[in-house]
């Protein structure tokens, strides 16, 4: 009997990976143009900075409603419109004269649009999960979704450094605008909200997938949000405290970890850029190992253990790395380290979603919006608060700061039930 080699759902996962990594090119790109764009518009550093921020705070502002617009239409047609929205705000950046004015506020706008359209990624990609992916898979696929962000960061600067150097900055944003066009396209076009709408799903993958769902109603999934539930649930709070803390540490990678290298430990740029990529591949790495990780201990132990137990020990671990990473002399070993804390924090990555779905089945859209609109705040504290603890108390303190954030987010672990769904 032929037996498919390939799930769809497993092809579906591999291109939200995709998805993932354009996101945070589109993210990205702008920090690494920054120089050129400072020096074209005459902005400076602090109101370049505040066009930063604008994409933190569009993203964390739309996080409810885009996880809303996911429940209730589906990730299909919420992702493409999501992605398309990505290229159309990066092309307009690209398209922007250098002698307009009102410079910064346009960039602002754009930003803050990008943000906002970017808030539907990974709700609608968690939405996708709930409906696609069978509970002893979810770890794994949630890991692989979310390993996308580590290459998306920690892949395409070298590129887009080339791009910048040869062809200006607006080559970087033209080439990220055709990478999301086409992204977007794709997903509309093999995609589909439930497996049994999806012509190349079989009876064999439907099966396996409708076995493995942990809620069923009467054979069919409940429709509408129950908000009531939803805003009752004590690990609501917990998990968007704790996921506040996890955005924090990994904005400092995101935002200051090149910039410690270079200024505080005095490597050269070249050597910089090689270090910054340290952690995204430690994150990319960690990222689908936590998944396989929080599958196994799963089906072993229990949600409990494979998912919170799990994601607390990565995060006292990653308190560890922080702290020793910043306290070594040695400038290499204290790269490799703090690398290593990134990759730490990655592997409890797949427990905050994969969590979020095993407590909200089919609110998972808009329940993991909120936890994920805590872990954006976090990292938009990042932004400002972790260079001025620097300049006042040094980087020691900045990363024994998040240290402490890290174990706050493994005891928050420990008060998180997903044995009792909602």
């Amino acid at each position: 009997m032929y037996e498919r080699r390939v799930r769809v759902r497993y092809f579906l996962s591999i291109w939200l990976f995709v998805l993932s990594g354009v996101a945070f090119l589109d993210r990205t790109n702008i920090s690494i143009a920054g120089l050129q764009i400072s020096r074209e518009y005459g902005l400076g550093n602090q109101r370049l900075g505040w066009i930063f921020s604008a994409f933190l705070i569009g993203y964390a502002g739309f996080q409810l409603p885009a996880g809303w617009l996911a429940a209730r239409f589906g990730p299909r047609r919420i992702l493409t419109l999501g992605v398309l929205s990505w290229g159309v705000a990066t092309s307009l950046t690209a398209l922007l004269p250098s002698n307009i004015g009102h410079a910064m506020a346009l960039l602002i706008g754009l930003r803050f649009a990008l943000g906002a359209g970017e808030s539907v990624i990974y709700p609608a990609a968690n939405q996708f999960v709930a409906r696609w992916i069978p509970l002893h898979e979810r770890g794994v696929i949630n890991g692989l979704i979310f390993a996308g962000v580590g290459a998306g960061s920690g892949l395409t600067p070298p590129l887009l450094n080339w791009l910048i150097t040869h062809h200006g900055w607006r080559a970087a944003f033209w080439f990220s605008a055709v990478v999301g066009f086409a992204a977007g396209i794709v997903w509309w076009l093999i995609s589909r909200d439930r497996p049994e709408e999806h012509p190349g799903v079989d009876s064999a993958e439907l099966r396996e997938i409708r076995d493995g769902m942990e809620f069923h109603a009467g054979g069919a999934e409940r429709k509408g949000i129950d908000w009531r539930a939803i805003f009752h649930r004590r690990d609501l709070p917990v998990l968007m405290a704790g996921y506040f803390s996890f955005g924090y540490i990994a904005w400092i990678y995101f935002s200051w970890f090149f910039l410690y290298m270079a200024q505080v430990r005095h490597v050269n740029l070249k050597s910089s850029a090689n270090y910054a990529m340290l952690p995204f591949l430690s994150m990319t790495v960690c990222c689908l190992l936590g998944g396989v990780m929080s599958d196994r201990m799963t089906r072993r132990w229990g949600l409990r253990v494979g998912r919170c137990g799990l994601a607390a020990g990565s995060l006292v671990a990653t308190a560890v790395f922080l702290v020793l990473g910043s306290q070594v002399r040695n400038v290499e070993l204290a790269g490799v380290i703090l690398a290593g804390g990134a990759g730490a924090l990655y592997i409890s990555q797949s427990s905050f979603w994969s969590v979020s779905i095993d407590i909200a089945g089919h609110n998972t859209g808009v329940f993991s919006s909120m936890v994920n609109m805590g872990g954006q705040i976090g990292g938009a504290v990042t932004a400002s608060l972790t260079p001025w603890i620097a300049v006042r108390y040094g980087w020691t303190t900045s990363f024994a700061v998040a240290a402490v954030l890290a174990v706050f987010s493994a005891v928050c672990w420990t008060t998180v039930h997903p044995e009792r769904p909602l």
